[in-house]
């Protein structure tokens, strides 16, 4: 299964029980709206095959794992309903990823930003590269990350999400992603596929059932997300239309 227009990429493989989804999009791999609904749609869709058990979730290149929203669909809002219907996009995928009835294993090669960050907070279980440094740079653009708080702060806790949200221009390293839990084991970039590869087809061999009860369990407490998510979307769609955001974003892409 694969589709690509101007934009992004999106590309399905299925091997025994394991699906990989590869997203792609020329600039840095960022997030225009239809992207992300196509990739939700494709984890929903995976979630209903019976036929595999789990999901690897990675991106096209090298040096970047995920930009996060498309700068030229933030500028584009013209009102804060525009607003809150692309953030709801992140919202919708998210609450994909927590209900998906797979286990979905996150492939990280290079730099995540912002809704990457959130993305990768989502997967169950994170496999990266000492390259894969991490950001929330909202705030420096005069919005917040919002919609996906609650998935970074599940992961790594509110500490270190406080500290990332505030240190808006402050990337934090691989290292610092693992000891806080994002991530659960590092290898160079050669090696990552192979452990990838390796880790998937292990748990692909455990009992799809007990894969299923696990997933929902790892995931208990989060059924308000649901609402809560979209919420979030409509505080930061309402904060994108700010002179301040407008006049930051405009700078961020000279």
């Amino acid at each position: 299964m694969s589709s690509e227009n101007q934009n992004g990429s999106l590309y399905t493989i299925l091997d025994n029980a394991v699906a990989t989804v590869q997203f792609g999009h020329p600039a840095s791999n960022s997030f225009p709206r239809e992207l992300l609904d196509r990739l939700t749609a494709e984890i929903n869709l995976l979630s209903k095959n019976e036929t595999i058990s789990v999901i690897i979730l990675q991106s096209e290149g090298s040096k970047t794992f995920c930009s996060g929203a498309s700068f030229d669909e933030l500028l584009a809002v013209e009102n804060e309903e525009q607003g809150k219907e692309f953030f709801s996009g992140f919202a919708h995928l998210l609450n994909a990823m927590r209900i998906c009835s797979k286990i979905i294993i996150g492939r990280v090669q290079g730099k995540a930003v912002g809704g990457g960050v959130g993305i990768i907070s989502a997967c169950d279980y994170v496999l990266a590269t000492p390259e894969s440094a991490i950001k929330l740079s909202e705030l420096a653009i005069g919005i917040g990350p919002f919609v996906i708080e609650p998935a970074v702060t599940r992961k790594i806790g509110k500490t270190a999400m406080t500290e990332m949200t505030l240190a808006a221009h402050e990337w934090k390293s691989a290292n610092w992603a693992l000891q806080n839990g994002l991530y659960a084991s590092l290898h160079d970039v050669d090696q990552l596929d192979i452990e990838v590869e390796k880790f998937a087809k292990k748990l692909s061999s455990y009992n799809p059932e007990a894969l299923f009860e696990m997933k929902k369990i790892i995931w208990e407490g989060t059924a308000h997300w649901k609402t809560l998510l979209l919420e979030r979307a409509a505080i930061t769609g309402k904060l994108v239309l700010s002179d301040f955001s407008r006049n930051a974003l405009t700078q961020f892409k000279k």
